[in-house]
Protein backbone atom coordinates (compact mmCIF):
# COMPACT_ATOMS: atom_id res chain seq x y z
CA UNK A 1 0.00 0.00 0.00
CA UNK A 2 1.64 3.33 -1.26
CA UNK A 3 1.87 5.66 1.52
CA UNK A 4 -0.24 8.85 2.22
CA UNK A 5 1.61 12.06 1.25
CA UNK A 6 0.82 15.42 2.40
CA UNK A 7 0.79 18.32 0.48
CA UNK A 8 0.22 21.74 1.11
CA UNK A 9 -1.24 24.70 -1.29
CA UNK A 10 -0.47 28.54 -1.94
CA UNK A 11 -2.68 30.67 -3.66
CA UNK A 12 -1.79 33.50 -6.13
CA UNK A 13 -4.68 35.79 -5.99
CA UNK A 14 -5.50 37.51 -9.89
CA UNK A 15 -7.52 40.14 -10.93
CA UNK A 16 -9.41 39.51 -13.72
CA UNK A 17 -10.38 42.68 -15.18
CA UNK A 18 -14.30 42.04 -15.03
CA UNK A 19 -16.36 43.25 -12.47
CA UNK A 20 -20.22 44.04 -12.25
CA UNK A 21 -22.22 47.02 -10.76
CA UNK A 22 -25.67 45.06 -11.33
CA UNK A 23 -27.50 41.67 -10.12
CA UNK A 24 -27.13 41.22 -14.63
CA UNK A 25 -23.22 42.06 -14.85
CA UNK A 26 -23.26 39.97 -11.58
CA UNK A 27 -25.23 37.29 -13.83
CA UNK A 28 -22.99 37.60 -17.21
CA UNK A 29 -20.11 37.44 -15.39
CA UNK A 30 -20.64 34.47 -13.77
CA UNK A 31 -21.77 32.56 -16.77
CA UNK A 32 -18.29 33.70 -18.04
CA UNK A 33 -15.24 33.38 -15.56
CA UNK A 34 -13.16 30.62 -15.76
CA UNK A 35 -13.86 28.06 -12.96
CA UNK A 36 -11.25 29.14 -10.65
CA UNK A 37 -13.17 32.19 -10.35
CA UNK A 38 -16.02 30.39 -9.33
CA UNK A 39 -14.52 28.48 -6.53
CA UNK A 40 -12.23 31.21 -5.33
CA UNK A 41 -15.21 33.07 -4.39
CA UNK A 42 -17.44 30.87 -3.37
CA UNK A 43 -14.11 28.92 -0.91
CA UNK A 44 -10.99 31.12 -0.03
CA UNK A 45 -12.84 33.11 2.78
CA UNK A 46 -12.68 29.59 4.53
CA UNK A 47 -9.62 29.42 3.92
CA UNK A 48 -8.30 32.45 5.01
CA UNK A 49 -10.33 32.77 7.89
CA UNK A 50 -9.86 29.70 8.66
CA UNK A 51 -9.89 30.62 12.90
CA UNK A 52 -13.29 32.26 12.88
CA UNK A 53 -16.85 30.44 13.18
CA UNK A 54 -17.79 28.08 10.68
CA UNK A 55 -20.55 28.98 8.11
CA UNK A 56 -19.11 31.52 6.14
CA UNK A 57 -20.66 33.29 3.12
CA UNK A 58 -20.23 33.30 -0.08
CA UNK A 59 -18.55 36.51 -1.94
CA UNK A 60 -22.02 36.77 -4.04
CA UNK A 61 -24.15 36.64 -1.02
CA UNK A 62 -22.10 39.08 0.73
CA UNK A 63 -22.05 41.47 -2.07
CA UNK A 64 -25.51 41.37 -2.85
CA UNK A 65 -26.62 41.97 0.77
CA UNK A 66 -23.86 44.19 2.42
CA UNK A 67 -23.37 46.61 -1.40
CA UNK A 68 -26.75 46.32 -2.92
CA UNK A 69 -28.75 46.01 -0.16
CA UNK A 70 -31.13 43.58 -1.76
CA UNK A 71 -31.46 41.42 1.31
CA UNK A 72 -34.13 38.49 -0.18
CA UNK A 73 -32.04 37.95 -2.81
CA UNK A 74 -28.86 37.68 -0.57
CA UNK A 75 -30.64 35.28 1.49
CA UNK A 76 -30.82 33.37 -1.48
CA UNK A 77 -27.34 33.05 -2.40
CA UNK A 78 -26.03 32.58 0.98
CA UNK A 79 -28.44 29.22 1.41
CA UNK A 80 -26.25 27.77 -1.24
CA UNK A 81 -25.00 24.83 0.33
CA UNK A 82 -21.48 24.57 -1.31
CA UNK A 83 -20.74 20.77 0.27
CA UNK A 84 -23.38 19.17 -1.60
CA UNK A 85 -21.63 20.23 -4.98
CA UNK A 86 -19.17 17.88 -6.09
CA UNK A 87 -18.60 19.74 -9.74
CA UNK A 88 -18.04 23.81 -10.31
CA UNK A 89 -20.25 23.32 -13.19
CA UNK A 90 -23.01 22.68 -11.22
CA UNK A 91 -22.24 25.11 -8.51
CA UNK A 92 -22.04 27.70 -11.08
CA UNK A 93 -25.46 26.69 -12.76
CA UNK A 94 -26.91 26.87 -9.14
CA UNK A 95 -26.15 30.56 -8.84
CA UNK A 96 -27.28 31.35 -12.57
CA UNK A 97 -30.36 30.00 -11.26
CA UNK A 98 -30.89 31.68 -8.75
CA UNK A 99 -30.22 35.05 -10.51
CA UNK A 100 -31.96 34.14 -13.65
CA UNK A 101 -35.40 33.35 -11.77
CA UNK A 102 -34.74 36.84 -9.23
CA UNK A 103 -34.74 39.25 -12.41
CA UNK A 104 -37.43 37.10 -13.85
CA UNK A 105 -39.66 37.49 -11.28
CA UNK A 106 -38.42 41.50 -10.92
CA UNK A 107 -35.67 43.87 -12.49
CA UNK A 108 -33.27 44.79 -10.43
CA UNK A 109 -32.11 48.59 -11.43
CA UNK A 110 -29.84 49.13 -8.25
CA UNK A 111 -25.93 50.28 -8.79
CA UNK A 112 -23.34 49.69 -6.55
CA UNK A 113 -21.66 52.77 -5.36
CA UNK A 114 -18.69 54.04 -7.61
CA UNK A 115 -15.50 52.04 -6.06
CA UNK A 116 -17.74 49.01 -4.54
CA UNK A 117 -18.28 47.07 -7.84
CA UNK A 118 -17.66 43.18 -7.74
CA UNK A 119 -14.58 42.13 -8.79
CA UNK A 120 -13.71 39.00 -10.31
CA UNK A 121 -10.88 37.04 -9.06
CA UNK A 122 -9.43 33.86 -9.52
CA UNK A 123 -6.35 32.08 -7.62
CA UNK A 124 -3.79 30.48 -9.54
CA UNK A 125 -2.89 27.54 -7.14
CA UNK A 126 0.39 25.79 -6.40
CA UNK A 127 0.67 22.59 -4.58
CA UNK A 128 3.95 21.58 -2.65
CA UNK A 129 5.25 18.66 -0.46
CA UNK A 130 5.37 18.94 2.98
CA UNK A 131 7.81 16.54 3.36
CA UNK A 132 5.41 14.08 5.71
CA UNK A 133 4.35 10.77 4.47
CA UNK A 134 2.21 8.05 6.29
CA UNK A 135 2.40 4.33 6.07
CA UNK A 136 -0.35 3.57 8.50
CA UNK A 137 -2.75 5.01 10.63
CA UNK A 138 -0.70 5.94 13.48
CA UNK A 139 1.79 7.64 11.53
CA UNK A 140 -1.16 9.43 9.20
CA UNK A 141 -2.32 10.52 13.40
CA UNK A 142 0.92 12.19 14.27
CA UNK A 143 1.94 13.91 10.69
CA UNK A 144 -1.74 15.41 10.88
CA UNK A 145 -0.92 17.36 14.29
CA UNK A 146 2.14 18.72 12.42
CA UNK A 147 1.07 20.56 9.08
CA UNK A 148 -0.47 23.53 8.48
CA UNK A 149 -4.43 23.85 7.90
CA UNK A 150 -3.33 24.94 4.21
CA UNK A 151 -2.56 21.16 3.97
CA UNK A 152 -5.67 20.35 5.33
CA UNK A 153 -7.74 22.22 3.38
CA UNK A 154 -5.86 21.18 0.74
CA UNK A 155 -6.44 17.39 1.11
CA UNK A 156 -10.09 17.91 2.51
CA UNK A 157 -11.86 21.16 0.56
CA UNK A 158 -10.01 21.27 -2.88
CA UNK A 159 -9.29 16.94 -3.16
CA UNK A 160 -13.03 17.16 -3.49
CA UNK A 161 -13.98 19.03 -6.26
CA UNK A 162 -10.71 17.42 -7.95
CA UNK A 163 -12.17 13.71 -7.27
CA UNK A 164 -15.58 14.61 -8.51
CA UNK A 165 -16.84 12.01 -6.59
CA UNK A 166 -18.06 13.51 -3.33
CA UNK A 167 -14.64 11.53 -1.91
CA UNK A 168 -11.56 13.88 0.16
CA UNK A 169 -7.64 12.54 -0.20
CA UNK A 170 -8.03 11.33 3.43
CA UNK A 171 -11.18 8.84 2.92
CA UNK A 172 -9.97 7.64 -0.70
CA UNK A 173 -6.72 6.54 1.04
CA UNK A 174 -8.39 5.54 4.44
CA UNK A 175 -10.27 3.28 2.23
CA UNK A 176 -7.31 1.55 0.49
CA UNK A 177 -6.64 0.68 3.70
CA UNK A 178 -9.61 -0.98 4.03
CA UNK A 179 -10.74 1.03 7.07
CA UNK A 180 -13.84 1.33 5.37
CA UNK A 181 -15.82 2.75 9.26
CA UNK A 182 -13.22 5.30 9.22
CA UNK A 183 -13.21 6.15 5.35
CA UNK A 184 -17.28 6.65 5.51
CA UNK A 185 -17.28 8.74 8.18
CA UNK A 186 -14.58 11.21 7.05
CA UNK A 187 -16.65 11.15 3.44
CA UNK A 188 -20.01 12.13 5.39
CA UNK A 189 -18.56 14.66 7.73
CA UNK A 190 -19.11 18.05 6.55
CA UNK A 191 -15.71 20.52 6.80
CA UNK A 192 -17.80 23.89 6.13
CA UNK A 193 -19.28 23.11 9.98
CA UNK A 194 -15.92 23.67 11.63
CA UNK A 195 -12.83 26.27 11.51
CA UNK A 196 -9.72 24.56 10.26
CA UNK A 197 -8.24 23.41 13.27
CA UNK A 198 -11.87 22.01 14.77
CA UNK A 199 -11.97 20.58 11.26
CA UNK A 200 -8.13 18.87 12.10
CA UNK A 201 -9.05 17.76 15.70
CA UNK A 202 -12.57 15.82 14.21
CA UNK A 203 -10.40 13.94 12.09
CA UNK A 204 -7.61 12.99 14.18
CA UNK A 205 -10.56 12.14 17.11
CA UNK A 206 -12.46 10.00 13.97
CA UNK A 207 -8.97 7.95 13.60
CA UNK A 208 -9.22 7.34 17.13
CA UNK A 209 -13.13 6.05 17.38
CA UNK A 210 -13.01 4.25 13.91
CA UNK A 211 -9.10 3.14 13.30
CA UNK A 212 -9.70 -0.29 14.83
CA UNK A 213 -12.82 -1.31 12.65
Amino acid sequence: MDAFQFFTKVDQTLLLGLRAKTIEELLNGIRTVQDSSIYFHTHHFLQQHHFLSPEPPNDFAYWVTEVLGDDILGEQLWSVDTVQFNSIADLRARFISILENALAESPRRIEAPRGQEFYFMAARTFVLPTGYSARDLSEFAEHLNKVSVNSIYFHMFDAKLRLKTGENDFSRWFRDLRKTALADAIKRMDPYSYTLDGLRQRISDSVKRYGTR
